[in-house]
C-alpha cells in the first residue's frame, strides 16, 4: 500500500500501552487527515494457561506501580487479590479485533475502555462475558459483538495480527511506527514515550516528506 499511515503495535493489557493511552489518542486525533491509524494486537501473553504466582503478582505491582508514576494513569491494586487470575491476553486482544471488524473508527476508543476496565475498574478482561459488557456500555450492540468475538474469522485475525507483530521482530509494546508498504517504515518509539517527544518530530518527518532509510526501516 502507498498510503503513509501510523502502525500501532500494542496489546489492551499491557500496563505501558495502557499508560500509552492517552499518547496515541492524541496522536490519532492529531494526524488523522494525513496518517491514519492501523492497529496491530501484539498478544504479550496470548494463550497463558498458568495462574499468576506470587512473585508474578511482585512484578505487576512494581510494574503499575512505575507506570502510574510515569504516566498518571490510574490503576486499582485490589486485582492483586484475585485468586488464580490466568493472565492471558487473548480475550483482550479479539475483542479489539472485534470492534476493528465491526466499527473500524472505534477500535482505538475501544481499546481505551477496555484498558480502563481492566486496570482501573479490576474487572475481569479475559471473560467473554465481561469483556461484551463493557462493549456494550461503548456503544456497541451487545448480541452483535458477541456474535462477532466468538466468530473464527475474529479468531483467526486476532492470531494475524499475532504473527505479523512476530514476524517483523516487534517484542515490547508499545511499539508505533510511520510509513508505507512502498517506501517503508520509521520506527517512532518501541516502549513508552510522552507526547511532546513525538507530535512535534513526527510533524518535522512529515514536512520533510516522510523520508525513510535503511536505518529506520
Amino acid at each position: 500500500m502507498s498510503e503513509t499511515r501510523l502502525v500501532y503495535f500494542a496489546d489492551p493489557m499491557c500496563s505501558w500501552c495502557y499508560g500509552f493511552s492517552p499518547v496515541i489518542t492524541a496522536l490519532a486525533e492529531r494526524f488523522d487527515d494525513r496518517l491514519p491509524l492501523l492497529m496491530v494486537m501484539g498478544g504479550l501473553r496470548a494463550g497463558n494457561t498458568e495462574a499468576m504466582r506470587l512473585e508474578d503478582k511482585q512484578y505487576i505491582r512494581d510494574t503499575w506501580k512505575s507506570v502510574s508514576a510515569a504516566t498518571g494513569q490510574p490503576f486499582d491494586m485490589g486485582f492483586l487479590a484475585r485468586e488464580r487470575f490466568v493472565y492471558d491476553t487473548e480475550p483482550a486482544c479479539r475483542a479489539v479485533v472485534t470492534a476493528r471488524r465491526l466499527l473500524p473508527r472505534l477500535a482505538l476508543p475501544f481499546m481505551a475502555r477496555i484498558q480502563q476496565a481492566f486496570y482501573a475498574e479490576n474487572r475481569d478482561m479475559t471473560a467473554a462475558d465481561e469483556i461484551a459488557a463493557v462493549a456494550e456500555e461503548a456503544g456497541f450492540d451487545r448480541a452483535q459483538f458477541s456474535e462477532a468475538f466468538a466468530a473464527p474469522e475474529t479468531q483467526n485475525a486476532t492470531f494475524r495480527d499475532f504473527l505479523i507483530a512476530q514476524e517483523l521482530g516487534i517484542r515490547g509494546f508499545p511499539t508505533l511506527i510511520a510509513g508505507s508498504e512502498d517506501k517503508g517504515y520509521a520506527l517512532l518509539t518501541n516502549g513508552y514515550r510522552p507526547l511532546e517527544d513525538l507530535a512535534d518530530p513526527l510533524e518535522r518527518w512529515l514536512a520533510a516528506g516522510a523520508p525513510v532509510t535503511k536505518a529506520d526501516a
